[in-house]
């Protein structure tokens, strides 16, 4: 189960790769990505069929990405998931987020055990818009319900 030391933690880190970041300018991982940037996160695009997003090179995997990441935000489908977790452990990359908004997002089930097996932090879930500060007014009502309903991440006790 992720907590909030889990997202804060992952938030925390300066250079991530996202896995996923689609090519068309109007996906939402590409507002994801250009205001993680904006942020002053030094974020890498992975994409199979891209050469650069945004002006940032692209790589086709995480294990040539130099220098290297300290996490991966992963936007992928929960079967290309579980393949990319396991490039993740290859790589050395021992914090995953597997973004979910609406649906499964990039969760599997059998990409988290293998994330807890292999000594891997892994945010569970979760759009980073709902704990990234000043964040767009939609964002903050989503995270207002998800506290209502107690689906928001908890701190450790």
């Amino acid at each position: 189960m992720t907590t909030r030391a889990d997202i804060d933690e992952f938030l925390a880190l300066r250079r991530i790769a996202m896995v996923g970041v689609s090519r068309n300018p109007k996906d939402f991982s590409r507002t994801l990505f250009r205001d993680l940037c904006d942020r002053g996160y030094d974020v890498v695009p992975v994409n199979l069929f891209a050469d650069e997003i945004d002006g940032h090179e692209s790589f086709q995997c995480l294990q040539v990405i130099r220098p290297a990441v300290e996490g991966a935000l992963l936007m992928t489908t929960p079967p290309s998931t579980e393949h990319v977790v396991r490039d993740c452990a290859d790589a050395g990359i021992r914090r995953v987020w597997l973004y979910r908004a609406g649906g499964l997002g990039a969760v599997s089930r059998d990409a988290v055990e293998y994330c807890h097996s292999n000594n891997i932090r892994v945010v569970e879930g979760y759009c980073p818009y709902l704990f990234l500060p000043a964040t767009a007014f939609p964002h903050r009502v989503h995270g207002f319900l998800m506290k209502m309903t107690r689906q928001y991440p908890r701190k450790a006790a």
